[in-house]
């Protein structure tokens, strides 16, 4: 009777578990003015850069004690000139409300808070700046 009575508390803690890391956050939950589909010119050419809320959750287990967490990051994209697209990383406010990110060169890039829906900030390619100005 013990051993069935532990199996059964058992299962009723993973499904417990398992319902608690299940519930999914809302891409509207993520905050940023940089989400979504922007036009762009990099150095006078012309591009496209996407900002997107993705599924962030994280599962870890100990043994047989697993622990999930729900939660939701900024995926970015770009595209120079009608090029494949590569991978924006490292999305994070600057402290006067702009966007610092790294290409997928590990360039560090900058917009600042747009005013109307335009924003005109800079990339970086062999440690010198080049204009970036965006809007949407």
């Amino acid at each position: 009777m013990n051993t069935a009575l532990n199996t059964v508390l058992w299962i009723a803690l993973a499904i417990a578990a398992a319902a608690a890391g299940c519930s999914p956050v809302a891409a509207s939950q993520v905050s940023g003015w940089w989400g979504g589909n922007w036009t762009c010119t990099i150095d006078g050419r012309p591009a496209k850069m996407k900002w997107s809320a993705v599924d962030d959750s994280q599962t870890s287990c100990d043994g047989d004690v697993c622990s999930s967490t729900s939660g939701v990051r900024w995926q970015g994209r770009f595209s120079d000139n009608g090029s494949h697209w590569v991978a924006l990383n490292n999305p994070r406010r600057g402290s006067n409300g702009g966007l610092y990110f790294n290409h997928a060169d590990g360039n560090r890039w900058y917009l600042p808070t747009p005013t109307g829906n335009r924003s005109k900030g800079w990339t970086t390619w062999n440690g010198q700046r080049y204009s970036l100005v965006c809007w949407h």
